[in-house]
């Protein structure tokens, strides 16, 4: 009897674990949705500082390219939200803001330096969290990270670029 007991105890304790499992994907999941939309929120708002406030065309058009690419993410982000259940935030995260609040005191070429010095950092951290998510493979939030990964990848590429000095003007989307 008393092993019965503890064979019960021990399935007990896989089948909670099992769920357990369950529960921490989909918060994981619903939290990837969450800061997502809010690094949405953050780009569109950036994108169009950059067209106010920077110096180059260059620049000024890789703000065009954030704003226009984060709307439609924004958009598919908050469908996949709808799915999981979760209210899309309307914010940004306070870091998000405090770099917006820095950026929106400066123009000209200062601004330009310092704003793709950010997009550069700030995209390298969202692929990687973007390519963990979509290594999960847990569901609507990882096919959504699959999906959106190559236009983050675009826009590191076109941050680098300008980076670099390689490209002060012109259309930012275009291939090398």
């Amino acid at each position: 009897m008393e092993s019965m007991k503890c064979l019960l105890t021990g399935t007990a304790a896989v089948v909670l674990l099992a769920f357990s499992g369950q529960g921490a994907l989909a918060k994981s999941g619903t939290t990837f949705i969450k800061d997502a939309i809010q690094g949405d929120n953050a780009e569109i708002k950036m994108g169009q500082l950059a067209q106010q406030n920077a110096s180059s065309q260059g620049v000024k058009d890789f703000g065009k390219t954030l704003e226009t690419d984060h709307r439609q993410a924004k958009t598919e982000a908050e469908g996949v939200a709808q799915q999981l259940g979760v209210t899309p935030p309307s914010d940004v995260k306070p870091d998000a803001q405090t770099t917006y609040d820095q950026l929106s005191k400066m123009s000209g070429a200062s601004f330009d330096k310092a704003f793709v010095q950010h997009m550069v950092a700030d995209h390298k951290k969202d692929i990687a969290e973007f390519r963990k998510e979509a290594n999960a493979k847990s569901g609507p939030a990882s096919n959504l990270a699959a999906e959106q990964l190559p236009t983050l990848e675009k826009h590191l590429q076109i941050a680098e670029k300008l980076q670099n000095g390689s490209q002060t003007s012109g259309n930012p989307t275009m291939s090398p």
